[in-house]
Formats: C-alpha cells, sequence, structure tokens
C-alpha cells in the first residue's frame, strides 16, 4: 500500500525516530562557590588587640605586676600586720581562713615565708596555724603558677636554650610531681623561683599543687611550732623546731657545695 506522496509521484521518505539524547531533559549542574576568605582586619583597634596579647606585652605586664607588689611591700609593710597587728575582731577559724589568704598574697609579693609561717604560729598556734600556713602556701603558689603560665609561658619559652635550662625544664615536664616534691624539700630552691619555673615548664596544675602542699610540711610545721613556742625559747618544743628549721638549711648547704662541680660543667 502506497501512501499519499508515493500515489501522487513524489519520493517518499521515512520521518527520523528522535534520538535518546533528544528524549532527555536538560538538567543544571550547579556550579560549587568557593568561599571568598574574609578580609583580615587591619584597623587599629586590631593592630592594638594583637600588640597587647602578643607573648612580650603579656610578659611585661607581668613584671609590672610583681614589680608593683613588691613595691607595695615595701611602702606599706603589711608582713607587720600579720605579725603582730591583727585585727581583734577576727578570731578562730574565720581569722585563720583570712590569714591564709593574706598568706598567700603577700608570698606573690616576695615577701619571705618564714616571716609568715612564724606569725602564723604566734597567732594561731600549732595546728591551727600550720593549716592557715599550708594553706596560704598552697594559694600563693597557684597565684603564681597561673600569673606565670598566662603571661609568661610563651615569652619564655623560646629562650631555654642553654642545657642548664634545657635539664631543668626537661625535668619538670616529664617528672613535674617527683621534681616539684624535691624542690619544695629542699631548703635551698626560694618559693618564688620554683613557682616560675613551674610555670615556664610544661608541668601540669595537679602535681604542681600535691607537690607544694605534700613538700613544704616539713619546713613550715617547723617554723609554725617554733613561732607558737616562741615566748619559751628553751623549751624541748622550740628547740626541736630550730633543730628542724636548722639541719634542712645546713644539709642543703653541703649539697649544694658538693654539686657546685657538676653545675659549672653543665653551663
Amino acid at each position: 500500500m502506497l501512501d499519499a506522496t508515493t500515489r501522487s509521484g513524489g519520493t517518499a521518505t521515512a520521518s527520523p525516530r528522535a534520538s535518546a539524547t533528544e528524549l532527555l531533559v536538560p538538567v543544571s549542574v550547579p556550579t560549587p562557590v568557593t568561599p571568598v576568605p574574609a578580609p583580615a582586619r587591619t584597623g587599629l583597634a586590631a593592630r592594638c588587640t594583637r600588640v597587647l596579647l602578643s607573648p612580650w606585652s603579656r610578659l611585661s605586664l607581668l613584671v609590672a605586676l610583681l614589680a608593683a607588689a613588691a613595691s607595695g611591700v615595701l611602702l606599706f609593710e603589711p608582713q607587720k600586720l600579720l605579725a603582730g597587728g591583727w585585727p581583734p575582731q577576727l578570731g578562730g577559724a574565720t581569722a585563720a581562713l583570712v590569714f591564709a589568704v593574706a598568706y598567700g598574697l603577700c608570698t606573690v609579693a616576695f615577701v619571705p615565708r618564714p616571716l609568715l609561717n612564724l606569725a602564723a604560729g604566734a597567732l594561731f598556734g600549732s595546728q591551727l596555724g600550720l593549716g592557715a600556713a599550708l594553706g596560704g602556701t598552697v594559694l600563693g603558689a597557684g597565684i603564681a603558677f597561673g600569673l606565670g603560665r598566662i603571661l609568661g609561658q610563651d615569652a619564655l619559652r623560646p629562650l631555654l636554650r642553654g642545657r642548664l635550662l634545657k635539664a631543668a625544664d626537661g625535668q619538670l615536664s616529664r617528672h613535674g610531681l617527683r621534681s616539684m616534691l624535691a624542690a619544695r624539700l629542699f631548703p635551698g630552691v626560694p618559693f618564688w623561683a620554683a613557682n616560675y619555673c613551674a610555670a615556664v615548664s610544661r608541668m601540669g596544675w595537679l602535681p604542681f599543687l600535691v607537690a607544694t602542699a605534700l613538700g613544704s610540711v616539713p619546713n613550715t610545721t617547723a617554723y609554725v611550732v617554733a613561732g607558737a613556742s616562741a615566748s619559751s625559747p628553751t623549751s624541748p618544743v622550740f628547740l626541736i623546731a630550730a633543730a628542724g628549721i636548722a639541719l634542712p638549711a645546713l644539709g642543703g648547704a653541703v649539697v649544694a657545695w658538693r654539686k657546685r662541680h657538676h653545675l659549672r660543667a653543665a653551663r
């Protein structure tokens, strides 16, 4: 059977089938958008913030705070208040708690701990005085450690280049509890120096505070008992306390003298 074009004498052509690609519906693929980084703040406030938070600015703040604290001690002499001018309206545990707080602040300001320990014994006796002195010791050490860790560590750690400094830093960082316990028991290590050396190292808070509390017991006890029994300097209690102060100091001096060659070789 012929179609109409064939019957009319034309050429018969078959219409091509639509290809599969022509039947597909075009789908638009979203182009991934690359995030544009926010422009760095270059204003005056941003520059001042970076300068103030830099390691050396924080170290300068620490030095200024310590200098102001030491100057305040020299001018106002708060240790006299602790030793003999305690407010009469305070008594018992409340007075001991206030004394412990004042003790801690005074140690940060470089007031000698032996004087504070003697004052604790003279004011509160052996037992309550020992509790107040140990509480103030741990509080003062924690404040100094926090100040050194926040304000001084980032600036001072790059300066640990000598053999002796690196050895001390490694010992404190790896064996914090044992090293700090030895430093507290050894009478030749200043209290403030141990605090800030530990702060510059990578020692943790808990080993530092635990070693401070345990290592300060013998020396603090001797001074507190001596202060509590100072009214009778010939009593056996006072003589034993005095021996507890003198013998460790003598032993520390002997050990330091014998180790002087090792310290010179390490430099």
